[in-house]
């Protein structure tokens, strides 16, 4: 009779034996680094109210929303819609492995690769052409930082 034991499947009298890996499960990435950081309670400075982090908790939240790689990408005159910038920024920017684009405001968007390689191949460079349709849309890429926020004009890199 087989039990379950810890992921683990064993047959009374026989040796343990690991479950068989299903392809789904072989094909997802196993986070190793991911820890639950605790909810903090809301106090009041001055009648405001904040959250304060500790920058270990931050540095963790950074791990568990996979941003250690994260750029952002400045478009100053014009660009695609998310739904094409999806397509051609892997291939215009030449991105070997997966990414994530999401936006982040009218002219900023959030670049996540997976790979070390692109993360910095992104920030090699001073400007990406992005083209669409005859049209060539400059990007910039910016390292992304937890305090980024996009109504101030960001420093040169």
């Amino acid at each position: 009779m087989a039990t379950t034991d810890g992921g683990q499947l064993s047959i009374e009298g026989g040796h343990p034996f690991k479950e068989k890996p299903s392809y789904v499960n072989a094909l997802c990435p196993t986070p190793t680094n991911v820890k639950p950081v605790q909810l903090k309670s809301v106090t009041y400075l001055h009648g405001e109210p904040i959250v304060l982090w500790e920058q270990e908790e931050v540095n963790q939240m950074i791990i568990n929303e996979n941003l250690e790689y994260a750029v952002i990408g400045k478009f100053s005159y014009g660009w695609p819609k998310i739904q094409e910038l999806r397509k051609l920024i892997p291939k215009h920017c030449e991105l070997k492995g997966e990414c994530k684009i999401g936006l982040l405001s009218n002219r900023h968007v959030l670049i996540r690769p997976t790979l070390l390689e692109d993360y910095v191949h992104l920030l090699s460079k001073p400007v990406f052409y992005i083209n669409q349709r005859n049209w060539s849309f400059p990007m910039r890429a910016l390292k992304w930082d937890p305090m980024f926020n996009p109504e101030k004009k960001q420093p040169q890199q």
